[in-house]
């Protein structure tokens, strides 16, 4: 990728799957923490062991730690009253991405959401994935699950740190700017954000980072100077495939080009493996997925429908046996809301250790309780359900429409 900051062959890369490994971790990091902690979640929910990272962020600000919280304005909304007070008395800032305001989602510009979920600690080390604060095994919308959420996430430790930890410092400073100037304290301001750039320039650090050799990259989709990155990481990687491609999603309406890059894999004879949501969640993802199966499907992709729980993951492995492996673990859905209005941020792996783990956690899903879409079945399916799909396929081109967004 294009920026020494974003990239490097110096980094240790760690798999995380699910909540309850990414909070042990990430817990253990923040109780170490001396200097800072930049924390970023689409979803901060309270419930079971949610509650146990705003214990840990509120312990750090005790300590002396700066802890700078933001949450977006849809998926987390106000801070409970009892949680916003208990994180204030500890020193905890939290800042609310987009407050949707009287008239909500009526407004398009509302529909730009921070979905990326990040947390970089002293500097040093940077958390990325598609992992909210959410217990594993609670639904905000479905309450309790039998089986946990399926999701990923990766530790990291290198150059790249610096660079995620200055695009969420540049992030705060600028909500912190818009708070002030409502506020009437435009000098208070200016003079916060000239200690930003000054921060940015001198990034803090407690300490040598554990470093190993894994090339990782950091990718950032953004309505500025980052709007296509992710997608494009992602069609440069399936055009180069020699051998396999599995891909886990859990929200996947990929447009034209993508869907294209994945058909031409399959037809020059790379083994092609969708991991797809294959419980109902919400109306428009679960339907609006379904209208782009038949495509794939003639192209002789492989869809696995995932069953034991949600899917929420956002992971992609290519020729993990190969002699260019390539993985991604982060935030970014391959549909229009994350490829054409949302905040989000992956991390890109190049390493074989790292890429057959993630493969092997990907196998074992579709082995353990997925059923694969056979296509005359799916060419047979009920006409009710072939006109929800249509329905939910067409409102969605129609909300791009409204965005001037074309995909």
């Amino acid at each position: 990728m294009p920026g020494a900051r974003q990239a490097g062959a110096d980094h240790r890369v760690d798999l995380l799957q699910g909540a309850a490994q990414l909070f042990a971790a990430l817990i253990a990091d923040m109780d170490r923490a001396l200097t800072d902690i930049q924390f970023e979640t689409y979803i901060f929910d309270f419930t079971a062991s949610g509650a146990s990272v705003a214990h840990a962020l509120a312990r750090a600000a005790r300590r002396g730690v700066r802890v700078h919280l933001v949450v977006d304005g849809v998926g987390t909304g106000r801070l409970p009253q009892d949680w916003a007070d208990r994180l204030a008395g500890a020193g905890v800032q939290v800042r609310v991405y987009s407050p949707l305001g009287p008239l909500g989602l009526l407004l398009p510009r509302r529909w730009r959401r921070l979905h990326r979920k990040l947390c970089v600690v002293d500097g040093r080390v940077l958390y990325c994935g598609g992992i909210n604060v959410l217990d594993d095994f609670y639904d905000p919308n479905h309450g309790w699950l039998a089986a946990p959420r399926l999701d990923f996430a990766v530790r990291v430790q290198g150059t790249l740190v610096d660079y995620a930890s200055n695009v969420m410092e540049r992030l705060w400073w600028r909500m912190q700017a818009v708070h002030d100037a409502s506020q009437r304290r435009l000098d208070l301001a200016l003079a916060d954000l000239r200690a930003a750039a000054a921060v940015q320039r001198h990034p803090r650090r407690s300490g040598a980072a554990e470093r190993g050799t894994v090339y990782a990259a950091f990718l950032l989709r953004d309505n500025l100077s980052h709007r296509t990155r992710i997608e494009r990481a992602y069609r440069r990687a399936i055009a180069r495939a020699r051998e396999e491609i599995v891909i886990a999603n859990a929200y996947f309406v990929p447009g034209a080009k993508l869907r294209r890059a994945l058909v031409l894999a399959a037809q020059r004879g790379v083994r092609v493996h969708l991991l797809l949501q294959g419980r109902y969640e919400y109306f428009m993802q679960y339907h609006a997925a379904r209208p782009v199966y038949g495509q794939l499907l003639a192209a002789g992709v492989h869809i696995h429908e995932y069953e034991p729980s949600f899917l929420h993951a956002k992971v992609a492995v290519i020729d993990a046996d190969g002699d260019r492996p390539w993985a991604t673990v982060g935030s970014s859905n391959l549909d229009p809301l994350s490829l054409l209005l949302a905040r989000e941020a992956n991390v890109m792996v190049r390493d074989a250790g790292f890429a057959r783990q993630l493969r092997a956690r990907l196998v074992q899903a579709m082995q353990g309780g997925s059923g694969p879409i056979d296509a005359q079945q799916y060419a047979q399916r009920p006409w009710r359900e072939r006109v929800l799909d249509r329905v939910a396929f067409a409102l969605m081109r129609a909300a791009l429409w409204v965005t001037g967004n074309r995909y």
